[in-house]
């Protein structure tokens, strides 16, 4: 999940839409930010009527925005305690069937099956391969290759999908929208990039900017990253 950008309040993506947030957020959660919104639209044209899984759910944005739009079943998991509770109260004020899990991405389901699999995973390249284990970083650091959860949500989504289920992921370019494509594809998944946003760097690439050029991830003179929406289906 990129930096923050968003204020309580309204929150209007590039294209003019507004998306509400959840209402309430734990200490040790991260805001709704122009990646799940971006996911969001996704999940809006997929959730009616399906079984939605929501990993790494944080706030509970996307599992409470599929619970909204008619979804036939709901269930959200993340690692962190604050982001379980975060779901948790949320689905209760929104009135939103969600089932609310904690563990390590789809350990928590065991051999449930979903008809649609949603993640924003953490994915911005940190300088160690070391992953938090608490603190809002947990939220967005990848490892040194931004993509320490994201391939294994890539690698491991097939075995919850139901036959001809779908997968939607959202990350930045700066860590490869190729080797997703072809990493879900070596496990039975056939995706493509449906959706690309252009957004200015925050606090978290700002600050990382220089150690990224020095690793080639990022030009001289680069000051934006690119947001893709990944959906997939299992054959």
């Amino acid at each position: 999940m990129t930096e923050a950008y968003a204020r309580t309040g309204s929150i209007t993506t590039t294209g003019g839409r507004r998306s509400r947030p959840v209402p309430v957020r734990v200490p040790g959660t991260y805001r709704v930010q122009h990646d799940s919104l971006l996911l969001a639209e996704q999940v809006r044209r997929l959730a009616p009527g399906r079984r939605v899984l929501d990993v790494c759910t944080g706030s509970g944005f996307l599992a409470l925005t599929a619970a909204r739009v008619g979804a036939s079943a709901v269930t959200a998991v993340d690692i962190a305690r604050p982001a379980v509770a975060s779901t948790r109260i949320n689905s209760l004020l929104l009135r939103a069937a969600v089932d609310v899990r904690r563990g390590d991405l789809f350990a928590p389901v065991g051999q449930q099956r979903f008809d649609l699999v949603v993640c924003n995973p953490p994915y911005v390249p940190a300088p160690t391969d070391e992953l938090p284990t608490r603190g809002l970083a947990r939220a967005w650091d990848g490892a040194t290759s931004g993509r320490a959860v994201l391939d294994r949500v890539c690698d491991d989504v097939a075995g919850v999908l139901a036959p001809g289920g779908t997968v939607a992921l959202v990350h930045s370019s700066v860590i490869g929208e190729e080797k997703t494509l072809e990493r879900l594809a070596s496990r039975g998944v056939q995706a493509e990039v449906v959706c690309r946003r252009l957004i200015p760097f925050g606090p978290v690439m700002t600050n990382r900017a220089d150690w990224l050029r020095s690793r080639g991830l990022l030009g001289p003179e680069e000051q934006e990253e690119t947001l893709v929406v990944v959906v997939g289906r299992r054959a």
